[in-house]
């Protein structure tokens, strides 16, 4: 951890939003808000890794009650400053531990925020309290990257994901522990700065397995959003799991 913040403290939250303008686009936004307000009918939405409110803002401008936590403070500041935001609710903490008040039809979990917590242990906590959260019936939706280990040829474990002027990000990779990290460079007026954010990757059987053990059965899984059939092609899915009751 850099701070209380983690990894997502006042220098990355500044500029959070400006760095990842194409997951604010409608096209990504819209297909998301759908399905989640879908999923919560009359009920409360629980976003665990709220951030800066991307999908809570727009989620609570359907009328669905919306839930956060978060344990950026500066990302929630960033979501307070914008209309609407100080309406929402959030718990600053651990989404893998922190408990909120209440029971929600849906809880959530987007944009590969899953792999932020970085030992299998904490992703089965993670699970596990979302599913104490949720009403019988209620879901848990979670998108993350299929992990990209297609693109590693023998003796290679890093992959770039973006290359441009200015700006270079890439993934390093350990296989034998699931392990990975993302780098971030960038070049200001002449002043380069540098981000290393820790991640462990995640397979679809395994969240399933996880999501048994926390009492939830895989319901849909889809390639994204706009719910097309999940291959052995896709590079990420939604996947959404139901609270049995048993």
């Amino acid at each position: 951890m850099l701070d209380d913040d983690g990894y997502f403290g006042e220098s990355v939250a500044t500029t959070y939003d400006e760095s990842t303008t194409e997951m604010f686009d409608p096209e990504v936004v819209e297909p998301a808000v759908d399905l989640l307000a879908e999923l919560a009918g009359g009920g409360r939405a629980l976003e665990l890794g709220i951030g800066t409110g991307r999908i809570a803002l727009p989620l609570t401008r359907r009328g669905v009650e919306v839930h956060g936590i978060e344990l950026s403070r500066a990302m929630v500041e960033r979501m307070r400053a914008k209309p609407g935001g100080d309406a929402i609710g959030v718990s600053i903490g651990d989404f893998a531990a922190t408990k909120v008040d209440g029971t929600f039809s849906v809880a959530y979990l987007v944009y590969n925020t899953i792999m932020n917590l970085t030992s299998q242990d904490a992703q089965v906590e993670c699970f596990r309290n979302a599913a104490d959260h949720l009403e019988p019936g209620g879901c848990f939706v979670v998108e993350v990257m299929v992990p990209d280990l297609r693109r590693l040829p023998p003796g290679q474990d890093a992959v770039p994901f973006r290359v441009d002027e200015g700006r270079l990000g890439f993934d390093l990779y350990d296989v034998a522990t699931q392990s990975m990290s993302s780098h971030h460079v960038e070049v200001v007026d002449g002043r380069g700065s540098y981000l290393a954010v820790p991640f462990r990757y995640v397979w679809p059987a395994e969240l399933d397995l996880m999501a048994r053990l926390a009492g939830l059965r895989l319901r849909e899984r889809w390639d994204g959003w706009t719910r097309e059939a999940f291959t052995g092609e896709s590079r990420q899915h939604v996947s959404v799991w139901e609270k049995t009751g048993d």
